[in-house]
């Protein structure tokens, strides 16, 4: 018995969901009447078992039995990979151990300044130094004032 189930070509469009891709096959024919070549294009959403699919890529896709609400179409093979998609991923994590190192340098200095300022405090209390006003009658002079 020969596979008989359809199948379409088409371009990824999203792969944002697990196990989900939108797949948007375009297709051209000539009008009835007018003669002029028409251009439509429809999404379907199709299953990729492995997640294997990234925006660009060209695939085909075979119908299938109801897997959800919206998909009735599972990928069966890439048959181009946009490598765009791909090289903006890997400059992606790429850049990440960079990215860390920035921040934990700032964090770091950031910390050493804050330790600083504590250890200059606290030798300024066993010093003897003292930033308060030098009446130490127990009111504040604004209060006073207002009396």
């Amino acid at each position: 018995m020969a596979n008989t189930r359809r199948r379409l070509t088409g371009e990824v469009v999203s792969n944002k969901m697990d196990k989900s891709v939108v797949v948007s096959v375009k297709r051209a024919y000539r009008h009835p009447l007018y003669g002029k070549t028409v251009y439509e294009h429809k999404k379907y959403m199709a299953h990729d078992a492995n997640n294997a699919c990234e925006i660009g890529d060209e695939v085909v896709m075979v119908e299938s039995r109801p897997l959800s609400k919206n998909k009735r179409w599972v990928v069966e093979q890439i048959l181009r990979e946009d490598l765009s998609a791909r090289a903006t991923l890997i400059d992606a994590v790429a850049a990440v151990p960079e990215t860390v190192a920035t921040v934990v340098t700032g964090a770091a200095k950031t910390v050493a300044k804050a330790a600083k300022k504590a250890v200059e405090a606290v030798e300024g209390v066993f010093d003897g130094d003292d930033d308060d006003d030098d009446d130490d009658d127990g009111y504040d002079d604004d209060e006073a004032d207002d009396e």
